[in-house]
């Protein structure tokens, strides 16, 4: 029997569901992957209107607590990836920890011009050559982030699309070119999934997300990459530990 919400409250009716709900969710209750029930179904269940479930429903989507599939349904989102921000770390190192198997569908590789803010970032000059690497990153090929990298030509001659297909970037920057990443600086911030985004990262346009901005260093201090990430905001979330 589904537990009955206190109309008399002052707590709003579609925050008493949210809570309930997310209650099943974190309790175990309802399984990551698993389908919820329909609105209508929680309509007659709790005895409230359509507007107010979907209330409930569209904030649990928004924190990352459900997702939405068209045509299927509404479904209990899978744990979200934590990612400490007190050191250095790597995507592929990272899932391989977890017990996953990290993929990087490569969609595109070119040579281009460092447009003025990209040349900032990697104190080149305006217009020198960069290499724009554009990868979509999987963990058990579920997208996770979809991101672009811009490394030095000068720095990375010949990159090729097999090497990348062997390799993760950083190590086959170490291996084949000499260059050892050993920090680097990352600036986040909200955004929501624009439409080409989202056909790449397979969840519906206005999705939250976070905006990465990343510039790697080489050991001697030197920008040797500039990344810029959208990263899924159901599937990550990142951490620090104040002492």
């Amino acid at each position: 029997m589904a537990k009955r919400l206190d109309h008399g409250s002052f707590v709003p009716l579609y925050h008493q569901l949210k809570e309930i709900l997310k209650e099943k969710i974190e309790s175990g209750e309802w399984s990551p992957g698993e389908k919820i029930p329909s609105e209508n179904e929680f309509r007659n269940d709790y005895e409230i209107s359509r507007n107010t479930v979907k209330k409930a429903l569209d904030d649990l989507v928004q924190e990352g607590f459900l997702r939405r599939i068209k045509g299927k349904g509404t479904f209990v989102s899978k744990p979200k990836f934590e990612q400490s921000l007190t050191g250095f770390y790597s995507f592929s190192k990272v899932m391989e920890k977890r017990g996953m198997k990290p993929k990087d569908l490569i969609i595109s590789i070119e040579t281009t011009r460092a447009k003025r803010s990209i040349a900032k970032q990697l104190q080149i000059g305006e217009e020198e050559e960069v290499i724009a690497l554009r990868r979509l990153r999987k963990a058990n090929d579920e997208p996770i982030i979809l991101e672009t990298s811009y490394i030095p030509k000068k720095l990375i001659p010949g990159l090729s699309r097999e090497q990348l297909e062997n390799y993760s970037l950083y190590d086959l920057m170490e291996k084949e070119f000499g260059i050892i990443v050993t920090k680097a600086k990352e600036i986040f911030e909200p955004v929501l999934i624009r439409d080409y985004e989202s056909k790449y990262l397979e969840v519906q346009e206005g999705y939250p997300a976070l905006l990465l901005d990343r510039t790697a260093r080489n050991k001697e201090g030197l920008p040797v990459e500039f990344c810029r990430s959208i990263v899924r905001g159901d599937r990550c979330r990142f951490y620090t530990e104040l002492m």
